[in-house]
């Protein structure tokens, strides 16, 4: 019997504090105009001091289970996709189930930048499809004020916080649809990275004085090979369903940067008024974007469990993926 993933509910968390591009004029040498003409952000939202990827993750997660009129105990898979997690371990999921009191879900991280939460989703279809777990929670949680880097004009601008969640179970009827294609190229890792923290570069003294605990971007290289891997992403998935551009009623691309957002909707010919597009409010969230915009999109009535919907990512790795469902 061919099986689908089913979403029950979505919940998302973003912080009150904003921070305007009239804000960052006064951190470094910018100007909203230049923000704007080229990354298409207004604003952005940063969480308090204290406050972590696990804390935000579990408030998405606390509004889903609400949403959904289930409890912590319903749920018995719960996966994370973030870059910005609050340890290297345990498992920012672990953090989360234990805040949640989920204690019978098995609960890990997926390390995947921005794809991260389309490689959760695909994770979570082929799980659940093997019996072993019948609800899964899903989250896309990022603080990334806190590794970012504000007197680097070139990425301070780009991104904020958030997180998205998502609940979902196996769906076995004939409306359901889900097709999936994740892609990586670790030739282009530098790119986009966090140098130091890990195992190359252990923390140290020199690398605090050498700010790379930061996020370190070419984003003029990046924006090529983020274009090109999307596409693939769109054209693999639409081509595993055997759907069509035309047939689409939402696209949500992850929310990196209006330029990449614009080409990537020409390139596939999609409808400008079908695409979704919040990256004005909110920024890069990476992991968070898409769960936060497939959140507004629904409460919008952009779209429903009939509509088609495609949602691209690429990140960090460099990492890639797209997934189709219906819903």
């Amino acid at each position: 019997m061919k099986t689908y993933l089913k979403v029950v509910s979505t919940g998302i968390a973003i912080p009150d504090k904003v921070i305007s591009n009239a804000d960052l004029e006064k951190m470094v040498e910018t100007s909203d105009d230049w923000i704007v003409t080229r990354t298409g952000i207004h604003e952005r939202r940063i969480s308090e001091n204290g406050v972590s990827s696990g804390d935000l993750g579990a408030q998405a997660a606390r509004m889903a289970l609400d949403n959904a009129g289930l409890s912590a105990g319903d749920i018995d898979l719960i996966m994370v996709a973030t870059a910005s997690g609050d340890h290297l371990f345990p498992s920012t999921a672990c953090i989360i189930q234990n805040k949640l009191g989920a204690k019978q879900a098995t609960a890990f991280d997926i390390s995947a930048a921005c794809s991260g939460f389309l490689y959760c989703l695909t994770v979570a279809h082929s799980l659940l499809s093997t019996g072993s777990f019948r609800t899964a929670l899903i989250i896309g949680a990022e603080t990334l004020s806190k590794i970012t880097d504000y007197s680097d004009r070139s990425t301070c601008v780009l991104f904020g916080d958030g997180a998205g969640a998502m609940i979902v179970t196996l769906g076995t009827d004939d409306k359901g649809l889900f097709a999936s294609h994740l892609g990586s190229d670790g030739s282009y890792a530098p790119l986009l990275n966090l140098p130091a923290g890990g195992s190359r570069l252990p923390a140290s003294l020199e690398t605090v004085r050498q700010d790379l605990h930061y996020i370190k971007m070419n984003g003029n290289e990046l924006f090529k090979v983020a274009v090109r891997s999307m596409e693939e992403a769109a054209i693999m998935t639409l081509s595993k369903a055997h759907v069509s551009t035309a047939q689409l009623d939402l696209l949500i691309p992850h929310q990196a940067n209006i330029r990449i957002i614009n080409s990537l909707v020409k390139r596939l010919g999609v409808e400008e008024k079908k695409v979704y597009v919040n990256i004005e409010r909110y920024g890069n969230t990476s992991a968070a974007s898409i769960p936060i915009a497939y959140h507004e999109a629904r409460a919008q009535g952009l779209c429903d469990e009939n509509s088609l919907i495609l949602m691209v990512a690429f990140g960090g790795g460099i990492t890639w993926g797209g997934v189709l469902i219906r819903g």
